[in-house]
């Protein structure tokens, strides 16, 4: 019976030791592929971890896109209204990209600037990534103000008197 018991004992061991090794390997893997989202503001105050990857959102200050004549390199400011990131990047920035602009990076700080390796746009102009969103009301501030949403100008310039129809609609529903 020893000798049985020994054995069981043994492979029950093995298989821990095998289960643990599994387990701690899969958690190191995922803890080096995380990517985690912060704020400018965020940034700013020291929350973000320094040398490692994350996210940064927000809105891409306007007039602070400057490109490299000679490469691909762009340098430009990301805000969340109440602190501002410098960020750089080289590579082919997407088709939306543009001043005053809801944008996602991934990257690392590097000496006060953030080196992204990816920049993301939003696809449409109603779209804002839930993440930037948030960072921008924690911030007090409208993501879109009413003069740089142009669904908002759309929707102005049909209830003008131009448009009779939709004015006495809007004074319809008024009454």
């Amino acid at each position: 019976m020893r000798a049985k018991r020994k054995r069981r004992l043994l492979i029950a061991g093995l298989l821990a030791v095998g289960i643990s090794t599994a387990v701690g390997l899969t958690l190191l893997a995922l803890q080096q592929n995380i990517n985690l989202f912060f704020s400018p503001s965020q940034i700013v105050a020291g929350q973000a971890p320094a040398q490692a990857h994350f996210r940064i959102g927000g809105m891409v200050v306007a007039g602070s896109v400057k490109r490299n004549q000679t490469d691909l390199k762009v340098m430009f400011d990301l805000t969340d209204t109440a602190a501002t990131v410098a960020v750089s990047y080289a590579g082919i920035l997407p088709d939306l990209f543009r001043e005053g602009q809801g944008i996602v990076a991934l990257g690392a700080m590097r000496d006060g600037v953030f080196v992204a390796s990816q920049v993301l746009a939003k696809h449409d102009e109603t779209y804002m990534p839930p993440p930037v969103s948030d960072a921008l009301k924690a911030a007090s501030k409208k993501p879109y103000p009413a003069a740089a949403n142009p669904v908002a100008k759309a929707t102005a310039a049909t209830k003008t008197t131009d448009n009779p129809q939709a004015q006495s609609q809007s004074q319809a529903t008024a009454n």
